[in-house]
């Protein structure tokens, strides 16, 4: 396994020389790049000298060209870590500005990436940064958040970088997880699918696609080849995923079904209408006096011939409900013949929100809770779970 460690102008630069050994001692190559401030902070020589490789301080040197540097180590390394992260290269990546070699690194690199911020409490809080964070976060990238304490300035409050043992061990394990679905096929549903009533006006819901897409990306990071089918939503397709665009439910039933004998695991993520108009009207419904009636037949229950279709695929159906959580969940799991339901409760009204808490149910009674996390977030730890589930098969069938 190799990183890329960046470290950036700050004065937790130092503890980037920790973090480096702490990877050497788990085995892990490490690659140090410094930016032009960081060197104010720490020498290139103490990287140099723990490392026992040269240091890439910037974009010029001699002879660097020769391989493209910047592309190289982007295609070699395993995860792209920046220890401590600063304002400035957050503001970086997050806007697409290369201006140095860290910053072109990033917009080079196709390995997962993990910031470790450090700076004032104010920054850390300044609209501009928070802005800044989301959108690394929605764009699938860890977070090691920075500790309250006392800062080098003499301010209390969050800002502070995260303990070496933290960020140590949070690389090792985004590493663990990084090639940990190579070789499997999975096929995600996402958003919501839309039912015409007439060329204006159509049935839907409030699903906004993101934990559908956060589940795609998670499993495209971690090495799968990914098929995501998806219902009308405002987001960019993850990278590497092979995306179907659907509209209705009969149109997403059927994508489903085309890619369902080539792949291991099925995350069932949309939201699809369980009601349709019985007829489409060709002219817009006109508004008059009297009460208009529109009459409504079932949709065909998609996650429910899966189930039943099911040969060697591992089914996972997610729910929202307003009552009865756990409860209606486990129903669900057994009436369409699941391997793991993820079940939400939506009473709160979390639609659209980049976080959320939910109950991962197997069916041997395992209930695993991931509370308010990021969405990013609990698609991983879904991932685990599923992989040790089938872990747990694989194990089963060999020793009978």
């Amino acid at each position: 396994m190799k990183v890329a460690l960046g470290v950036t102008g700050c004065i937790a630069a130092y503890k980037a020389v920790e973090v480096m050994r702490g990877l050497q001692k788990a085995g892990v190559s490490v690659q140090a790049v410094l930016t032009r401030s960081a060197r104010r902070f720490v020498a290139p020589l103490t990287f140099e000298a723990l490392s026992g490789r040269s240091v890439i301080t910037g974009m010029w040197r001699q002879g660097m060209n020769l391989s493209i540097e910047h592309i190289q180590l982007a295609q070699e390394v395993d995860l792209l870590a920046v220890v401590p992260a600063t304002a400035n290269i957050l503001g970086k990546f997050a806007h697409g500005i290369a201006d140095d070699f860290l910053s072109t690194l990033y917009l080079s690199c196709p390995a997962p990436v993990l910031l470790a911020p450090a700076m004032n409490v104010e920054m850390w809080n300044h609209p501009a940064v928070r802005a800044n964070v989301d959108l690394l976060r929605k764009r699938g990238h860890g977070f090691v958040d920075p500790e309250p304490g006392t800062l080098a300035c003499g301010m209390e409050g969050e800002g502070r970088l995260a303990g070496v043992d933290t960020i140590v061990a949070r690389i090792l394990e985004d590493l663990r997880r990084g090639a940990s679905l190579a070789g499997k096929k999975i096929l995600v549903t996402a958003g919501p699918t839309v039912e015409d009533i007439d060329p204006i006006r159509f049935l839907s819901n409030r699903s906004s696609g993101k934990m559908g897409y956060a589940v795609a990306r998670a499993a495209r990071q971690r090495g799968a080849e990914v098929f995501l089918v998806s219902g009308p939503t405002a987001l960019d397709p993850p990278a590497g995923v092979r995306v179907t665009s659907v509209r209705t439910a009969s149109e997403m039933k059927d994508a489903v079904l085309a890619l369902y004998p080539q792949v291991n695991v099925v995350f069932k993520a949309a939201a699809v209408a369980d009601y349709r108009p019985a007829e489409y009207a060709t002219d817009k419904i006109k508004k008059g006096g009297e009460p208009a009636t529109v009459t409504l037949v079932p949709t065909e229950d998609i996650l429910a011939r899966l189930g039943a279709a099911k040969t060697h695929q591992f089914l996972v159906g997610f729910t929202a409900e307003t009552r009865d959580l756990l409860e209606q969940a486990r129903r669900k799991m057994v009436r369409k013949n699941l391997d793991m339901i993820v079940a939400n409760d939506v009473s709160t009204g979390v639609f659209g929100s980049d976080s959320a808490t939910v109950h991962v149910l197997s069916p041997g009674g395992e209930t695993v809770t991931l509370e308010n996390l990021s969405k990013v977030e609990i698609a991983h730890r879904i991932l685990d779970l599923v992989l040790h589930a089938l872990e747990a098969r694989t194990a089963g069938s060999a020793s009978h």
